[in-house]
């Protein structure tokens, strides 16, 4: 079991301080894992569901969100789990501590303008909102968000159903359909946050939304490009954000920090993923260069000591992690991803047993 910090503030009251980047009684701290992790994760500390292992980790943050229940708009194929919403496809790849749904048979590559433009996009009206009331009435007390690390994003989400080179083709190119199609997903994804918004703002501490920029050493794209194409349509969401009084988050995996200076001035809070062995994303390099004006979550690589050290090692690592961080205040403790399935068990339970045991203001 996790030794919890002693605790003075609510969860979300610890949160909205940190976006706000002052002084909290501890770090809040966030949870992502896959299925498999999970699933030892509960049952090492006696959960008997997610809710239960979000409690005994000290888990500060829940989503609200709306399930689609509209009309099936893609076609079934066999062997494969087709998204509802976006239309792609994946198929089960096994592996030796688990497996994954990976992404494959791209409804739009190679496709042709029309078939761009007839691409298949659910109205904002065929999602079910009683969901998210229901949500924000179980979780008072905890800092609940709106949105998610693939809300919003442009290359992901057009690559899951073009395909990568299509996708960046295309981006580079301001192929009209293509732009044309990003948009009117937009345009979905922002009237269901909007619906939710209108009704519950005053209980929902931020708005997450994502684009991963960057490979592991270099940027994915230009800055050129960000500013020309993605950079509006990015705005769109944080104006969002800002009209109902919300600090906005973005996910950005890779070598993202070249983008931050954008997002500094675009209104952003608090940058996401934040993977500590990518050029420029170390926990000092993020504090000396965007410290102050930037809220931190993550930095708790899920491919370094958590995956393939020692429960020593992850402690260790999770201690001067927080050290860095810490300073300033503005840190949210989180791996820099979901929990991979081949983590051994003990090392995850170090992971939060760090962040109760080291990740308190004094």
């Amino acid at each position: 079991m996790i030794e919890k910090a002693h605790e003075t503030m609510s969860s979300r009251e610890r949160v909205e301080r940190t976006f706000a980047m002052e002084k909290t009684d501890r770090v809040p701290i966030d949870y992502m894992a896959n299925a498999a992790i999970n699933q030892r994760l509960m049952e090492a500390v006696g959960a008997k569901d997610g809710d239960e292992l979000l409690c005994a980790l000290g888990v500060d943050y829940r989503a609200i969100s709306a399930p689609y229940i509209g009309p099936n708009l893609f076609p079934a194929l066999p062997n494969r789990m087709t998204d509802p919403v976006y239309g792609c496809n994946m198929r089960w790849v096994e592996h030796e501590t688990g497996g994954y749904w990976d992404f494959c048979d791209f409804p739009l590559q190679e496709a042709d303008d029309e078939k761009i433009e007839n691409f298949p996009v659910p109205s904002p009206d065929d999602f079910d909102f009683s969901v998210a009331d229901a949500a924000v009435e179980k979780y008072r007390g905890y800092a609940l968000y709106v949105g998610n690390a693939g809300t919003c994003d442009i290359i992901n989400a057009t690559g899951r159903v073009m395909g990568m080179e299509d996708t960046l083709v295309n981006l580079y190119t301001e192929h009209e359909p293509t732009l044309h199609y990003i948009h009117r997903r937009n345009d979905m994804e922002i009237g269901v946050i909007e619906r939710i918004l209108d009704k519950h703002a005053k209980d929902i501490s931020f708005l997450w939304i994502g684009e991963d920029l960057g490979s592991q050493i270099a940027p994915m794209i230009s800055l050129e490009l960000y500013r020309k194409v993605f950079r509006p349509i990015h705005q769109r969401y944080i104006d969002l954000g800002k009209a109902y009084g919300l600090p906005v988050m973005i996910h950005t995996c890779g070598s993202s920090s070249w983008a931050y200076e954008d997002f500094i001035e675009m209104g952003i809070n608090a940058v996401d993923t934040l993977q500590p062995e990518a050029v420029n994303m170390a926990p000092a390099y993020l504090k000396e260069h965007f410290g102050g004006r930037l809220s931190f979550h993550g930095c708790i690589s899920t491919a370094g000591p958590l995956a393939y050290g020692t429960a020593q090692a992850t402690e260790a690592v999770c201690r001067e992690t927080l050290e860095i961080m810490m300073d300033g205040y503005g840190y949210h403790f989180s791996p820099t991803h979901a929990i991979q399935d081949n983590t051994p068990t003990e090392n995850a339970l170090a992971m939060y047993q760090a962040a109760h045991r080291y990740g308190i203001y004094r």
